[in-house]
């Protein structure tokens, strides 16, 4: 379940003018408060978050999105696109005042972007 109303969100001055750019930092979003739109994810998705650890499946990958603890706020620090390829990066700030630093590079089903196949998260 999607608690995005629950964390301040600070978005990437990069999606202005670029609704691909805003696509990938909302799939990004996903990743780190939950997922509302699994659809936005090909059944056959892959999250690559370690070396070791690689989800796959769309049920999978939503299941290990809403597993994750819900944070204070996101602070989006840029969302860039390339033909079926884009970077996300940014920092989360947990409730206990932790926080960590994130990027999230994502392979899209086609150039359109509006379908990922496979997320490789570092951070």
């Amino acid at each position: 379940m999607l608690d995005e109303e629950m964390a301040e969100i600070i978005g990437s001055p990069d999606c202005g003018n670029s609704p691909r750019n805003k696509f990938a930092q909302d799939v990004a979003i996903a990743l780190e408060v939950g997922a509302d739109k699994p659809e936005q994810f090909d059944a056959k998705a892959v999250w690559t978050r370690s070396s070791e650890e690689h989800i796959r499946g769309r049920d999978a990958l939503i299941a290990a999105i809403n597993a994750k603890r819900n944070p204070d706020k996101i602070i989006v620090e840029h969302a860039i696109s390339h033909g079926k390829t884009s970077a996300v990066s940014g920092e989360v700030i947990l409730a206990t005042g932790e926080s960590y630093r994130f990027c999230h590079v994502i392979a899209f089903t086609t150039a359109k972007a509006n379908c990922v196949a496979a997320v490789v998260s570092y951070g």
